[in-house]
Formats: structure tokens, C-alpha cells, sequence
């Protein structure tokens, strides 16, 4: 994928130098904001215009921040601003029944819980032992209520509930370029073509399931922390070859973060015209790579 001229110095310099770091204040646990803000004192974070409760620090303070009590008892949660993105284009309301198909460590299901002001069911599916168990506490350190968890292989989800779910989140597992840093170079030393093609394959089956899992009407969101076309633009475009029921939306996108509009070609050949309407995040100084696309199921 190319990156426009303007964007290639910011992205370049992503690989090279620690990144600032992101959080939001988690209203389950701390209602009251300012409290949250005072307890801070003497960090100076930088609010994130366009969203209540965001807030970013410079990575000399990550430390600091991460063993702070506040991040201790569940009052703010370390988290990049692209992963939250996620959960403002799902939108979930009070009252909904919403789906979070591959939720472990709970960083997204933690926030639609909030979304949702702990009203409604919120299923949190993940098929790993240790991370469902890492889930569980996550959420129960942060204050969610209205969360089932079930310990389950999510590509099965589909078949044994179909057509319940109003909102369905699958951020899927993917081949974690999101994490390339040259500080750490075991960070890429496990990536491999072939591990983009094998994530592409789970990819597949797993938004499978979630389609099914939709009620008619209702919206699913697909992401990924990986920049590949193979495993976002053409994982969807599959999908929307066989079926003519989902059409991608726009995104709400209350943040101006650095995003480039999803592919329409790749490799020699088109790709379905409305995957323009998803939206890839570019690594930068303050950003994760990440997709995301969001897709309505018709009635």
C-alpha cells in the first residue's frame, strides 16, 4: 500500500521513536471526571479534541501512568485512540444486545459497556483459556455488569445463535503489524506472508459468524490492527461477493486522525466500490495502525 508523500515522514518516524500515550476516563468506575483529572497531578494530560474523557501524554510519562492507582482500580484505561474509534463506529445504545465476537484483553468491550451505561447484554466471546480468564478480571476491574463471557470458538457464534445481536464488534485477530517498532525488533521477527495468509483464512470464518450473529438492520463493525489489503479490503470483499444483504457505511469519525479511505483495487483486480467508506489508520507519532469498517445488515 502506498502512503501519500505528506504522511510518509510522520510514518516513517512511528517505527522509530516511542509513541505518546493514549487514555480515557472510564465513567463505570468514575463518574466524576475532574476527580480523575485532580488525581493526576502533577501529569498534564492533553485532551483529544472531538471526545469527552480522552486524554494523551508523552511516552516519558507511560510508566508513570500505567502503575498510577487510578489505572490500578479501573478510574482510567490505557488505550490507543484508533481501538476506540472501533466502539464509536459500532455506536452501541442502553438496552441493545451487542456482540463482541473476539473481545480478550476487554480494552473495546470495557467501552461499549460504557457506551452502553451497563443497560442491555453485552456478549463477550473468546476462544483462548489464559485471555478469556485476563477478560474476566479486566472487566471486573473496570465495572462492567452487563457482560456474559463465554470461553467459546467465535467462527461457531453464527450458527448457534443466528440473527440476534442489534451491534456485532469483530476487531479480529490478525497479523499485529500495529505493533512493528524498530526499538524491538522481536516485534516482527514471528510476521510472515504466510501468517497474513493464515490470519486472513480465521478472518473469514470469524466475520462469517458475526454476519450471522446480525440481526437484519443491525450494523457490524470489522477491524483490524493490521495495514494488509489481504486481510481487511479483500477479507470484506469475499464477504460481499456472497452475500447482498450487508452494505459498508460511513464511519462516524469524531477524531481527525490520520486515515486514508479503504482500497477499491488491489493486486490487479477491483474490489468492492463502497469499501471507500472504511477507513485505515496510519501509524504516527500519537496513532496505531488499524482498520475499520463498518457494515449494515438490510432489512
Amino acid at each position: 500500500m502506498l502512503i501519500p508523500p505528506a504522511w510518509r515522514p510522520r510514518v516513517d518516524a512511528s517505527y522509530t521513536a516511542p509513541k505518546a500515550v493514549l487514555f480515557r476516563i472510564n465513567p463505570l468506575r468514575a463518574p466524576d471526571a475532574a476527580a480523575v483529572w485532580a488525581g493526576l497531578v502533577p501529569l498534564r494530560p492533553e485532551p483529544v479534541v472531538g471526545v469527552a474523557d480522552v486524554f494523551r501524554l508523552p511516552s516519558s510519562d507511560r510508566d508513570t501512568l500505567t502503575h498510577h492507582p487510578l489505572a490500578a482500580d479501573g478510574s482510567l484505561y490505557i488505550q490507543g485512540i484508533a481501538s476506540m474509534a472501533a466502539v464509536w463506529a459500532l455506536d452501541p445504545q442502553p438496552g441493545e444486545e451487542v456482540l463482541d465476537l473476539a473481545a480478550a484483553p476487554g480494552g473495546k468491550t470495557s467501552l461499549i459497556a460504557a457506551c452502553m451505561n451497563n443497560q442491555g447484554r453485552l456478549a463477550a466471546v473468546e476462544p483462548v483459556r489464559a485471555r478469556f480468564f485476563r477478560l474476566k478480571a479486566n472487566l471486573q476491574r473496570l465495572g462492567v455488569r452487563n457482560a456474559q463471557l463465554y470461553l467459546k470458538d467465535g467462527t461457531v457464534v453464527g450458527r448457534l445463535v443466528p440473527g440476534r445481536f442489534d451491534r456485532v464488534l469483530l476487531d479480529a485477530p490478525c497479523s499485529s503489524e500495529a505493533q512493528f517498532t524498530r526499538l524491538n525488533p522481536a516485534s516482527w521477527a514471528h510476521w510472515s506472508l504466510k501468517k497474513v495468509r493464515n490470519s486472513a483464512a480465521l478472518q473469514s470464518r470469524l466475520l462469517r459468524s458475526a454476519t450471522e450473529a446480525l440481526k437484519p438492520g443491525g450494523v457490524l463493525v470489522y477491524s483490524t490492527c493490521s495495514l494488509s489489503p489481504e486481510e481487511n479490503e479483500c477479507v470484506l470483499d469475499a464477504l460481499l461477493r456472497e452475500r447482498d444483504d450487508l452494505q459498508p457505511e460511513a464511519l462516524p469519525w469524531p477524531v481527525d486522525l490520520p486515515a486514508l479511505p479503504g482500497l477499491t483495487a488491489w493486486d490487479g483486480r477491483p474490489l468492492h466500490r463502497d469499501l471507500v467508506l472504511a477507513r485505515r489508520v496510519l501509524p504516527t507519532e500519537w496513532t496505531d495502525t488499524f482498520f475499520l469498517c463498518r457494515l449494515r445488515k438490510r432489512g
